[in-house]
Parts: C-alpha cells; structure tokens; sequence
C-alpha cells in the first residue's frame, strides 16, 4: 500500500492500516514528490462561535479543546479564570496535515463585582478574548479599546506591552516557541505558552 509521504509511521501504527504486509511512502512508481501540504488553518472567535478556516479548498479542520479551569480544589477560594486551549490542523485526503495553529480563548469580567449567587445563577458581563502567538508575535482580538496590554515572561520580566485599538492588540517579543507568557489584560493574568 502507498500512502502520503511523511504519513507512514500514522499507517503503520493505526488499526486496519498497520495489518498490511507492505506498506510505502508515495504513489507506486515516483516516491520523490512531495505531497501538497494543507495551509494552516485560522482561528476566530464570534457571538458564541469559535471558528476555524483553511485556504486549503475542501480541508477538513481536526481541533482539540482543553477548559483548564475544571479542577478540583480544596479551600474556601477559587479563582475562576474560564480559558479554554485550541489547536487546530487540517488535513484533506491526498495531501499532508496542515502546521498546527493554536489559541488561547478566556472571558474577562468587564463588571467583575457580583455579590453572592442568588437562585443558582450569576451574570457576569464579560469580553471573550482570544490570544494567538506565531513565532513570539502575541495578536489579541476581543479586547475594549484602550485597555492596557502587558507581557511578562515566566520569571516576571516585562518583555512588551501595547493598547488595544479597534478590538485588537499586536505585540512582538522575543520569547521563543514552547516559552511561558504571562499577558495581562487590564487587571486580570492568562498564562499562554508561545508557539
């Protein structure tokens, strides 16, 4: 069996597919050309809906979502921060997986003082922000305008800051892929790892 180049280890180690005798990268007669790799997909988030596009015609986007806010814990206190992880790829049959995009998705309270829950629920106004990091450029989407933005690395340093104009910030930095930022976002911290 011929499959995509740079997919034979997927094969050999998914069931039903890792039961054929042969199995080799490329289409039979020409293994030396690469397949076309599907465009990175693009995040965006909306009235409620978190949305993922591909350039690539007809790639389907394969996501997870992680809520790192469902804890247990043990105490009179908790910080509830509601920030969701998003990754993202594409793939299309007959070409390889498209580079991962990832974001930070949280809510952050506008009218944060709410005294008690009464009746089960509590409202709280509160923007969706959503963070993207490419190569150690943070863009920030969601945000009122004029909010002060803040970046500090893991040991606390500041490495950039901006406003935000028209929903949005930019801030360029020098943290490397698989570094830690802290970003504050007026008064409240998010912690997103950069990529």
């Amino acid at each position: 069996m011929y499959v995509p180049i740079g997919t034979i280890d997927k094969y050999k180690s998914t069931e039903g597919w890792k039961d054929f005798l042969y199995i080799e990268e490329g289409s039979g007669g020409n293994t030396t050309t690469e397949p076309t790799k599907c465009e990175k997909p693009t995040i965006s988030y909306k009235n409620g809906l978190l949305t993922f596009n591909c350039a690539t015609e007809g790639a389907e986007c394969q996501s997870t979502i992680i809520d790192t806010d469902i804890k247990s814990y043990s105490g009179n206190e908790v910080q509830l921060g509601v920030t969701y992880e998003i990754s993202v790829y594409a793939t299309k049959v007959g070409y390889e997986n498209s580079e991962t995009a990832t974001a930070t998705l949280c809510w952050i309270d506008v009218e944060p003082k709410t005294d008690g829950i009464e009746n089960g629920v509590a409202h709280v106004k509160a923007n969706a922000i959503l963070i993207q990091t490419d190569n150690g450029q943070i863009n920030i989407t969601g945000t009122n305008d004029g909010t002060k933005i803040y970046v500090y690395g893991i040991d606390g340093q500041q490495i950039g800051s901006s406003m935000s104009y028209d929903g949005q910030a930019s801030i360029n930095t020098n943290l490397q892929s698989g570094s830690v930022a802290i970003i504050k976002i007026g008064d409240r911290s998010v912690k997103v790892v950069i990529q």
